[in-house]
């Protein structure tokens, strides 16, 4: 008997829920977001129930949303990124720990060093969410009187990711000997200088750090535009992809599949997100589309969608089960990335209920495959451009 399909699973954390009164509900810990014992529970708790990945978002200023409900909502604060998956990696050892890094409002060298950094310190357990910032304000804690055009930065974004995996590669594997004896610590033939110059970004290098225990740091991409979309085929190795039912959920499923073998690419394994929020124009598209499908008015649709407009199952753990098989089975993803609604009650919930629904019915694994997210995600681990692996010589 052939082995069935296998979900992927991530964990949508901003540290901790996107829903804006998360924190009001009964049981629920009003200071989540900056609780590091409270978020170390709850990372270790997903691990527990074998997820592949804890994954956060992040803002790059406070949400531009009106002061009356912004003094309400618990998204107004959070830990930075690296910061946080830095620690939690000291407490975990097998989940996944990947963070979210604008393309548009930092400059590759940074995160690539950031990424290689995590990359090491979790023994292989991070991966890079590529993000463009849709969001003015962002762009006036920068510099800018307003954002950059959103296929401008599309475009950015991919000369980018040349960059940063490019710097990435800057060591050789066999690069460090530390050869005490004859005082040589590492082959300088074993080194290569970037030297980028292209159209938005000028890198010198080589990175400072060794290569990561990846290779590269997973890629994620979450953009469902256009250019979003092109931007997943050509570079993503796992895209969380909105869609509000199974069909929308097909149709981008084998179109951005579509587009990567076009390009040469084998099929990506999209981690469809429950809601994505980083692509300002997929977002907008997929709202307007709910409220002229149901004629809703402004009120009844922001009651429909609270803080998102994305996919929800809801129901016991076995029709939750269900919906989720009938997603990988008839290709509407490969896996989700969970929003709890509010913790620790609904993460909870979902490990202790609905996971072993899933490892009974043999579509969710009952341990990790491997030490490296990329392992665990079924992905390769990419080839050093700039070198073949060799043994180190140094004369």
């Amino acid at each position: 008997m052939s082995r069935l399909k296998q979900l992927k699973l991530g964990a949508f954390m901003r540290p901790v829920s996107i829903h804006t009164g998360a924190w009001r509900y009964p049981g629920a810990l009003p200071d989540a977001n900056f609780n590091f014992p409270a978020l170390k529970r709850f990372i270790q708790k997903l691990e527990q129930g074998k997820f592949d990945a804890f994954f956060m978002a992040d803002h790059l200023a406070v949400l531009n949303m009106p002061i009356n409900a912004l003094k309400r909502s618990h998204t107004v604060t959070s830990f930075e990124p690296f910061t946080l998956l830095s620690a939690l990696a000291s407490v975990t050892e097998h989940i996944g720990l990947v963070a979210t890094a604008s393309t548009t409002y930092d400059q590759p060298y940074h995160i690539a060093r950031r990424f290689a950094s995590l990359d090491h310190i979790s023994g292989g357990r991070a991966g890079w969410n590529i993000v463009t910032t849709a969001n003015p304000d962002a762009a006036l804690n920068f510099g800018l009187e307003e954002e950059i055009e959103h296929d401008e930065r599309y475009r950015r974004a991919r000369e980018f990711y040349d960059v940063v995996t490019g710097l990435w590669d800057s060591f050789a594997e066999d690069a460090f000997i530390r050869d005490v004896e004859a005082g040589i610590y590492f082959d300088p033939a074993k080194l290569h200088v970037l030297n980028h110059k292209g159209k938005y970004l000028s890198v010198r290098g080589p990175l400072n750090i060794a290569r990561p225990v990846q290779g590269w740091p997973v890629i994620v991409q979450a953009g469902a535009s256009e250019a979003g979309r092109q931007l997943a085929a050509e570079t993503a190795e796992a895209v969380f992809a909105p869609a509000g039912n199974l069909e929308a959920g097909k149709a981008l499923f084998a179109d951005i599949k579509g587009r990567a073998r076009a390009i040469g690419r084998d099929p990506d394994r999209p981690l469809p997100e429950i809601p994505s929020n980083n692509a300002g124009q997929s977002s907008r598209e997929r709202i307007i589309a709910l409220a002229q499908r149901e004629n809703l008015t402004i009120r009844q649709l922001a009651q429909r969608i609270g803080s998102y407009g994305g996919l929800a199952f809801i129901g016991t753990p076995q029709s939750i089960a269900d919906e989720m098989e009938q997603w990988l089975i008839e290709e509407g993803s490969d896996g989700f990335n969970i929003m709890f609604p509010f913790l620790p009650e609904g993460l909870n919930d979902f490990v202790d209920k609905v996971v072993p629904e899933l490892q009974r019915r043999g579509i969710f694994r009952h341990d990790y495959e491997g030490k490296t997210l990329r392992e665990n995600l079924g992905l390769t681990r990419p080839v050093n451009r700039f070198f073949q692996a060799t043994t180190a010589s140094v004369s």
